[in-house]
């Protein structure tokens, strides 16, 4: 029997070239087709870079939802910083979506918090507060204590005051105090900062 001469098999297309070829259809493809190539890139490590890079650009809801579900999946620091500046954006739809985005994430978003609360736009700082709700309580106190004592925008304090009075420890305590003295002249704070420290204190004694 002649011996069949078999073709050797073709070497795998390179994981850089599917980057690419995706990168091309979220750039230019059809709904449908950025709505896929989105969806193919939530396993891939090194895509979150192109996909942030889209959500600049897309204005489907559809698509932009499954890119943000693909950054989330992957869940990486590069996700993180892929979302971080749509947080910026002008588009509300957009600004809500990388919040929830990274509340998905928020185990990775944890070591850029410090930062994001230092952030220059009073409106981040006000956004991440709602952030730090889902960190164990403890850690969430620590962080936001920080913001009473040296944040100087009330409407900054008040929003990590209302995180504090929902999940707030003792430990917050002398810094709403510190707070308040800072804010004397600031009634809705004041009374923010009452409410929270009852809330706290009740927790407390098991009350």
């Amino acid at each position: 029997m002649p011996l069949i001469r078999r073709e050797p098999p073709k070497p795998a297309e390179p994981a850089g070239a599917d980057l690419r070829q995706a990168a091309a259809v979220l750039r230019s493809g059809g709904a449908q087709e950025r709505w896929h190539a989105a969806r193919s890139l939530a396993a891939e490590p090194e895509a979150a870079g192109i996909l942030g890079d889209a959500l600049a650009t897309e204005q489907d809801p559809r698509v932009r939802e499954a890119i943000f579900t693909s950054l989330t999946r992957l869940a990486s620091a590069d996700s993180v910083e892929a979302i971080i500046p749509h947080l910026h954006s002008d588009d509300a739809g957009l600004r809500s979506g990388a919040l929830d985005a990274l509340r998905e994430m928020i185990t990775a978003v944890r070591p850029r918090l410090p930062a994001l609360l230092g952030d220059p736009d009073p409106d981040i700082r006000v956004l991440c507060c709602d952030l730090v709700r889902e960190l164990a309580a403890a850690e969430a106190t620590d962080l936001l204590c920080g913001v009473l004592e040296g944040d100087p925008e009330p409407n900054v304090c008040g929003a990590a005051i209302d995180v504090l009075a929902e999940i707030g420890t003792p430990a917050a305590l002398p810094a709403l105090d510190r707070c308040a003295a800072r804010f004397r002249e600031e009634g809705f704070l004041t009374f923010a900062i009452k409410v929270a420290a009852e809330r706290i204190a009740a927790q407390g004694t098991g009350c």
